[in-house]
């Protein structure tokens, strides 16, 4: 079973605008991170599998269920976590998360249990009673992370989820991301247009631009290794520099270091003897890997 897929699906709203163009990607169960600039598409893209918004044209289908014609049907096994702000500002975090989960379907008393358990969850257990309404950036977001996994989804769908945060709340929220996906098993579809964000949590990637796949893979497929070595001493960066300049060798300077093509084999010998005979302290030495924004770049 597919985790989600789509099959030349289209969205042309009323005004003309075309929002997805013949998208087709067939992904498997994992964190996946849905990339693209804003206006991509990506917003479309969640609502529609959510049975939300209907297509123009095409299929979509989110764990073997159609959203078209049974869209409560997948809202009652996925999560969503919308990017706008849209909490109610008069009532408490305890009293929201008890009502998502209570329109999911829960009893009164096991949606209690769960609110408190996804609140503690999302680090909001000591404030869980305060009115919304005075809650920070970064604790409304984990207001609405708590929501989305209340009733215990098989897949969960955020949408720019560190949309807001500052530095420091934005890798607190990808670290619960992250915990999320490996110790509960739940996929997750990330919609985010922060590519080191997604290289941080994220298995694979789908790739999307005005609508239309750019391309849909592994995570290891945009980073993988590429025939550059990373060369990096504690001291003396200037001096091996001069010195593989009078042996022939060329080289650019990044990540504090020296990146230098790997134009044969004796490649390594070289540097290495060179950093032997300079006696310098190494601290890297390795075949470095692609970031993934220098893919798109």
């Amino acid at each position: 079973m597919s985790l989600l897929a789509t099959n030349a699906l289209s969205k042309r709203y009323p005004n003309g605008v075309l929002a997805l163009d013949a998208l087709t990607v067939d992904v498997e169960p994992g964190v996946i991170g849905l990339v693209g600039a804003n206006g991509a598409g990506k917003s479309t893209l969640i609502k529609i599998l959510l049975g939300l918004l209907p297509p123009t044209s095409g299929s979509a289908s989110v764990l073997d269920l159609d959203p078209t014609d049974q869209g409560e049907r997948v809202r009652s096994v996925v999560g969503y976590m919308p990017e706008h702000d849209c909490l109610p500002p008069d009532v408490s975090a305890t009293e929201f998360v008890v009502h998502m989960a209570r329109m999911s379907g829960l009893p009164l008393t096991a949606a209690r249990e769960r609110a408190a358990e996804a609140l503690r969850l999302v680090g909001l257990h000591e404030e869980r009673y305060r009115q919304i309404g005075g809650y920070s950036t970064g604790m409304k977001q984990r207001v609405k992370l708590a929501q989305s996994i209340v009733h215990d989804p098989k897949l969960l769908l955020l949408d720019e989820p560190t949309n807001g945060l500052d530095p420091a709340g934005r890798n607190d929220m990808l670290g619960l991301i992250r915990r999320i996906g490996s110790e509960f098993g739940i996929s997750i579809l990330v919609s985010s247009h922060l590519l080191s964000e997604i290289e941080q949590i994220c298995d694979s990637l789908i790739v999307i631009d005005a609508g239309t796949l750019l391309r849909h893979d592994r995570l290891a497929a945009f980073t993988g290794r590429r025939e550059v070595l990373l060369v990096q001493v504690d001291e003396g960066t200037d001096a091996l520099a001069e010195h593989l300049t009078k042996a022939g060798m060329t080289f650019n300077r990044d990540d504090g270091g020296l990146l230098v093509p790997l134009d044969s084999d004796e490649s390594y010998d070289q540097i290495r003897d060179a950093i032997a005979e300079l006696g310098l302290p190494l601290h890297r030495l390795e075949q470095r890997r692609h970031r993934v924004e220098e893919v798109f770049q």
